[in-house]
């Protein structure tokens, strides 16, 4: 680590780090591969041929299967691979399930108001909607649980998260819906307390875009076939059949053609998981990435956490300011990180505060970033003389 930060240097040029992280891929999504990742690694026989074939169905039905067994999800819960990625799947929850009873929204960052504005405008309902700035959370006692509540788990661009599932009472009377997207395979789960969940391999597992997953507990199942919606249904939305589920979704026959290439890369990701030992082996990791970040930040006066209360504050998704940073300095100072082949990926989200957004699921390396500090550093520098 270089001897003086930016901080201390009295905004001089510093010297360029001689170390580079070795994987300098931080991106919040899609995410870092996992360590090891080649694509040769990949099995193709489920390649060329039909995802409705007997192998194309197995090889569907064996991600399903190691997504149970690696989030431990209790056998009431079902899973399944549908089209859209994480914005796909929430979408196809609440075009299917919303608008039984009462709604309440809960929105703290951009994906959030995105569901706001599905009910509201597309749904033409009228939810309650409860909201925080970026960097807080809403105050989650105001919730009216005779609704369907709607949530993100961790706000992937706020870098908030919810502090665990304590909050969601036992006997509520609605469904709660998690976009829990950058939360999966991060966090411990309370699955009792989620009746929707939705995510994509393409965060914490590092796989690839443009799919979703899709789980519901058995409440969900009940409203699903209980309640028809007033509106009408896209066929890849479609989840029951003459008034039952369509069980098939969740046994690996998906509504529309999948890429039978990204399911492989998802199961790569999801073998190399058991490898660590399951969720506990991929949380440690999250883990241990956010506490290496916290030290980097404990040490530079410049930089802060966006969610400065820690038990609210990301694991994965970690949203950082910069002192005196606008949104051109962000730009810049990211642009010199890419230049150098240091860090990729690192501005904030566009609608957020302009700040940093260095993730730490479990595919990035702990010494990648503990080797982004002396890079901070020299690109703040950097900047600031620029």
């Amino acid at each position: 680590m270089t001897d003086t930060t930016a901080a201390d240097a009295g905004i001089a040029s510093i010297a360029k780090p001689a170390a580079k992280p070795a994987r300098p891929y931080f991106s919040s999504g899609p995410c870092a591969k996992p360590p090891g990742w080649s694509p040769e690694k990949l099995a193709t026989e489920s390649l060329g041929r039909s995802h409705r074939s007997k192998l194309g169905k197995n090889r569907l039905q064996y991600c399903i299967d190691l997504m149970r067994e690696l989030l431990r999800l209790p056998e009431t819960h079902r899973i399944g691979i549908v089209p859209g990625s994480d914005t796909g799947a929430f979408e196809m929850a609440m075009w299917t399930m919303l608008g039984a009873r009462g709604v309440t929204t809960l929105a703290w960052e951009s994906f959030g108001e995105g569901w706001v504005t599905d009910a509201v405008k597309q749904l033409k309902l009228d939810p309650t909607v409860i909201r925080a700035d970026y960097g807080q959370l809403p105050d989650l006692g105001q919730i009216d649980w005779s609704t369907d509540v709607l949530f993100t788990w961790n706000g992937t661009t706020s870098g908030v998260r919810v502090p665990d599932g304590e909050w969601i009472p036992a006997d509520r009377a609605g469904l709660t819906f998690a976009d829990a997207t950058s939360a999966v395979f991060a966090y411990d789960l309370p699955w009792d307390k989620i009746d929707v969940a939705t995510f994509s391999w393409q965060k914490v597992l590092g796989g690839e875009g443009a799919h979703g997953v899709l789980i519901l507990g058995p409440r969900a199942v009940e409203r699903l076939t209980e309640y028809t919606p007033a509106w009408p249904l896209p066929k890849v939305f479609r989840l029951v059949s003459k008034g039952a589920l369509a069980e098939g979704v969740f046994k690996g026959e998906t509504i529309n053609t999948p890429s039978m290439l990204a399911v492989e890369d998802a199961i790569f990701a999801l073998e190399w998981g058991r490898g660590l030992g399951g969720a506990a082996g991929l949380i440690a990791r999250s883990d241990a990435n956010a506490a290496a970040l916290d030290a980097l930040v404990a040490e530079r006066g410049w930089l802060g956490h966006l969610a400065a209360d820690e038990r609210i504050r990301s694991r994965t998704s970690v949203c950082l300011t910069v002192e005196g940073a606008d949104a051109d300095f962000i730009k810049k100072f990211a642009g010199l990180l890419e230049k150098e082949g240091a860090a990729y990926d690192v501005a904030g989200y566009r609608d957020a505060p302009p700040g940093l957004r260095i993730w730490c699921g479990a595919t990035v390396d702990t010494a990648d970033i503990v080797a982004l500090g002396p890079w901070l550093d020299w690109a703040y520098a950097e900047t600031r003389a620029g």
